[in-house]
């Protein structure tokens, strides 16, 4: 599988050969929404919290005689069917959220996304991507130049330019190789991989 090289300017300067087995998997669209969903379940947090009707601060006693009043049985004001009772399944700190998936279909799911971004051409190579100084217009000035409005940047090695300079950009994440979620790899248009990076990702998943 070929990838595009780009130079400075976005535009392609040649190819960069990739490992076919990594980019040029078919596309597994069950299987890449099962690692998407599980990443975004894996990240919740159980930080919601509903009273069952143990918990409502209200009078225990029985609000009017069982008979001879016409109106419906009723035993306690807290209630799941009175407004202001408890709820029946309330929501708990103690939630789990979590979705398990083996380490070999992550890998199998990741492949398959970087698989179609090669193929929709929304996958790219450069053989470095820096700025002079942590400054976000330097940044912003040499995405624009490339042509790239939305782009999820895996570079080699941790960058402190880079990372200073994107963190006002929400059209730009800058991630070492293993940290590009699927996730980040599904919502930004275009990925633009460092040769070094390039070398990693097919070091990580061959």
């Amino acid at each position: 599988m070929e990838l595009k090289l780009l130079n400075d300017s976005g535009q392609a300067s040649g190819s960069v050969q990739a490992n076919d087995t990594i980019f040029n998997r078919d596309f597994n669209e069950p299987l890449i929404h099962q690692v998407v969903v599980a990443y975004q379940a894996n990240a919740r947090s159980a930080n919601r919290k509903q009273k069952g009707r143990s918990e409502i601060n209200k009078s225990t006693k029985k609000p009017w005689r069982q008979k001879g009043t016409g109106r419906a049985r009723a035993g306690r004001a807290s209630s799941p069917l009175w407004r202001g009772g408890g709820k029946i399944f309330p929501n708990s700190p103690e939630e789990n959220f979590s979705h398990k998936v083996n380490k070999k279909m992550y890998r199998a799911g990741v492949r398959s996304i970087l698989s179609q971004l090669a193929r929709e051409g929304r996958l790219a190579v450069v053989d470095k991507f820096e700025v002079e100084a942590p400054k976000t217009k330097l940044i912003a000035s040499k995405l624009k130049q490339m042509g790239l409005e939305s782009v999820l940047l895996i570079t080699d090695a941790f960058d402190e330019n880079l990372h200073l300079a994107s963190r006002n950009l929400q059209s730009i994440a800058i991630v070492e190789p293993e940290y590009a979620d699927p996730v980040s790899l599904v919502y930004f248009d275009r990925v633009l991989m460092t040769r070094g990076a390039l070398a990693k990702v097919e070091e990580m998943l061959s």
